[in-house]
């Protein structure tokens, strides 16, 4: 680590203590965030911690939606991300007002959001679910009733088959799970024939068929730390690697490049929304006080209730 960054370091430390902060990071951050993090997790954990924490001032290092999830469930909180144009293209990909508009047609279908969406589309949804727990809420909705999930086509095609349940699909993906590329991941797979393939369930089937294990982010971590020493070809977004060095040191990670890129890609597969965080603009928010996060009160009383009913049933 270059001075430089030690220095940041020390800075953003300070400033934590001083103004009784917490910095949240989502795995998908670079290493030094991840690793200056209070907490690192997946959206269901984040949510969690969100929720129940006491500081004053939540530095939220990930994506917008998720800070405006920490907003809506701990409203007394005030709370920061690094860079307020660190956005998501699933939230991107589904409109509130299209989407509302969408469900009006619907009037008598059960609609379950995946938390990468904006605070208005959890407004018009009756339950928000993450990939970790997804499965489980969609077994409990009751079998007569009919099914939007929005916005990933990919993650709501691998729930219809694993639930059995015919859903009705919002068109959305994820720019980075969506552009791994088939040919380079048969030829990592012929290259490095011991290693296990796993993916995150918002790869589209393609993909999903070819790997020995699928799960969400923390179910990714799960089964490398069951598998120390295997090496790994993964399908996801390549900031958890950081992690799962950490869980299994004599591993090698292969992460599967884009399409059209050639070879082995350190950044093909990054998200640029998660990426736009850095230790500079997390040491700025905190000594600043901004960006702030902030909605109205009658969007975040709409967009709480299912998130609530996300977490009573987690």
């Amino acid at each position: 680590m270059t001075t430089h960054n030690l220095s940041l370091e020390q800075e953003i430390k300070t400033l934590k203590k001083e103004k009784n902060a917490i910095i949240l990071a989502h795995y998908y951050q670079t290493d030094d965030i991840q690793d200056i993090a209070d907490f690192v997790g997946d959206s269901l954990d984040l949510s969690r911690k969100a929720a129940s924490t006491e500081a004053d001032i939540i530095v939220f290092c990930g994506v917008t939606f998720m800070a405006e999830v920490a907003k809506i469930l701990n409203p007394a909180r005030k709370v920061l991300v690094p860079d307020l144009k660190a956005g998501c293209s699933l939230e991107e990909s589904c409109p509130a007002d299209k989407f509302a508009e969408f469900c009006q047609s619907k009037k008598d279908s059960y609609i379950v959001s995946y938390i990468n969406c904006s605070a208005g589309v959890k407004a018009v949804s009756d339950v928000i679910v993450t990939s970790s727990n997804a499965e489980k809420i969609i077994n409990s909705i009751p079998k007569d009733k009919d099914i939007i999930f929005a916005p990933d086509r990919n993650l709501g095609s691998y729930l219809s088959k694993k639930t059995g349940r015919d859903m009705e699909l919002w068109q959305g993906s994820c720019i980075v799970h969506e552009q791994f590329s088939h040919k380079s991941l048969i030829q990592f797979k012929e290259r490095y024939q011991d290693a296990m393939v796993i993916a995150h369930p918002e790869c589209p089937d393609n993909l999903l068929v070819e790997a020995d294990f699928i799960g969400a982010t923390s179910k990714l971590l799960e089964c490398v730390a069951e598998n120390r020493g295997k090496d790994f070809i993964v399908l996801t977004e390549s900031g958890i690697v950081h992690q799962m060095k950490k869980l299994s040191p004599d591993s090698n990670f292969y992460v599967v490049p884009a399409l059209g890129e050639e070879g082995s890609c350190a950044n093909c597969s990054n998200c640029p929304y998660m990426k736009l965080n850095t230790m500079e603009k997390l040491y700025l928010a905190l000594k600043n006080e901004e960006p702030e996060v902030t909605l109205p009160s009658d969007l975040a009383h709409s967009a709480k209730a299912s998130l609530d009913r996300m977490l009573e049933l987690s």
